[in-house]
Order: structure tokens, then C-alpha cells, then sequence
């Protein structure tokens, strides 16, 4: 069975209330192609909007931009993965750079939120990726393989079925650099074969691995030749409608 194609929106913190809701109709409009898996990771207070809005529409979905480590307690300002669940939304986003950056989050950390993401019935796409000083030392690959191991080896082979893992270059985040599409399939193949050899071949051949770090219409293409590249998490592009559903286009023709 061919590993799932998946196009994710990370909307970050933009669109106030009628341009968000004004966006999740544009996009279910585009008629996202049926032979990938689009997400919206939108804001938090919209998520119960967008479960609602797409419902009825197979292979659209949003997802939490992020969840709390603990399944409860005096946390204010903070959502728990069980309110995710509550509310039926199937994704959350874990590890992101922006988030291990500003708000200090490390791989123990990453990995609470992992486990109780999936015990609460949500898929998860972590995120990892290097900055560029570790890029420029040569160091990138064994750095990112380290976030991997750190935050989900501990997981049994059956919880593998609901990871999904988003490569970010964090000098290529909002910064119009893109890693060459033979980066990004370096890191990609890397990723795959170390799960491969420290975990199982079957879940590194059935795990999903994205690229996330300005991608775009004009350079989607490119990207997806990788053969181990399964799809996006798009930042500013999936703000646009037409422009993401380039991005979803050339994803379905990969």
C-alpha cells in the first residue's frame, strides 16, 4: 500500500474570525485532489468551526496547531489533547520549530505531548528540522535523526500508524530560502532509513514524511520528485486558496 500523500496548511497565528472561516470555504472549493490528504492546522479558537465546515468532505481536515503535555490541571491559556478530541479534531501539529524556539520546548517534553496526542485518538505530525549553524557544520543529519529518537522511538509499532513526521529546515521557515530538492530528499531518505534500522522497515516504509520550509507554487514541483518526499506543511502559501491548491495539485501529481 503506497504511503499516504498529505497536504498541510499551518496557518500560524493569522486570519481573524470571517477571513478564516472565508478561507476553510475557498479551500474546500478548490475540490482538493482525491488521490492526497489535505489538513488545515488553523488557529485554535476555529478548530470546532472547521470540524463542523468539513465534516461531510473526505480527505479535509484541520488540525491543532498544538496540545498541552498534560491531560489537565492549572495551565492557563493552554488546550489539552482530551478538548481536541472532544471536539472530534483528528490532527494536532507537535514540535514545531517556532514552538521548540519560543517556548522552549525540548524532545522530552515533545515526547509527553506525543503520547498523550495519541492516547486521546489524534494522529500526529511532529515536526523537526536544524538551524542553519547545525547545516552549515555538516552535523544536520544526525541532529534531526536525534529529535526522531528523542521523541518517538519510544512508541510501539502500532502508534507508528498515526505519526506523521514533517522535515522543517528552520533557515528556510518564512525566509523565501528553500532547501534543493536533493536536501530535502537527503534528509528525507536519512529519516527513512535510520527508522528503517533502529525500528522496523515496515513502519519507515509506511510512515509519511512531509517537507515544511517555504514551499510554494513555483517550487512544489521540484520538491515532490524526491522519492521520499510525501508531501507539505506550507506556511504562508496555504494562506491563499489558489495558491495552496497549486501546491495540492502538483502533490497529487507526484
Amino acid at each position: 500500500m503506497p504511503r499516504r500523500k498529505i497536504a498541510a496548511g499551518n496557518w500560524k497565528m493569522n486570519k481573524n474570525y470571517d477571513d478564516a472561516l472565508q478561507l476553510i470555504r475557498d479551500i474546500s472549493a478548490t475540490n482538493p485532489p482525491k488521490e492526497i490528504h489535505t489538513v488545515l492546522a488553523v488557529p485554535s479558537i476555529y478548530l470546532k468551526n472547521g470540524v463542523d465546515m468539513l465534516m461531510h468532505i473526505i480527505g479535509l481536515d484541520v488540525a491543532a496547531q498544538n496540545c498541552h503535555q498534560e491531560p489537565s490541571g492549572a495551565y492557563t491559556g493552554e488546550i489539552s489533547a482530551s478538548m481536541l478530541s472532544s471536539i472530534s479534531v483528528p490532527y494536532v501539529v507537535i514540535g514545531h520549530s517556532e514552538r521548540r524556539e519560543y517556548f522552549h520546548e525540548n524532545s522530552q517534553q515533545l515526547a509527553s505531548k506525543v503520547d498523550v496526542a495519541l492516547s486521546n485518538g489524534l494522529q500526529v505530525i511532529f515536526c523537526c528540522g536544524e538551524s542553519l549553524d547545525i547545516r552549515k557544520s555538516g552535523n544536520h543529519v544526525p541532529h534531526v535523526c536525534k529529535q526522531i529518537r528523542e521523541s518517538l522511538f519510544h512508541l510501539s509499532d502500532d502508534q507508528w500508524s498515526n505519526v506523521i513526521i514533517a522535515y522543517e529546515p528552520i533557515w528556510a521557515i518564512g525566509t523565501g530560502e528553500t532547501a534543493s530538492p536533493e536536501q530535502a530528499q537527503e534528509m528525507h531518505q536519512a529519516l527513512r532509513t535510520m527508522i528503517a534500522n533502529e525500528k522496523s522497515s515496515n513502519i519507515a516504509e509506511n510512515v509519511s514524511i512531509l517537507y515544511g520550509g517555504s514551499v510554494k507554487p513555483a517550487n512544489a514541483k521540484d520538491i515532490f520528485t524526491g522519492e521520499d518526499v510525501d508531501g507539505a506543511l506550507v506556511g504562508g502559501a496555504s494562506l491563499n486558496a489558489d495558491g495552496f491548491k497549486e501546491i495540492m495539485d502538483a502533490l497529487a501529481r507526484s
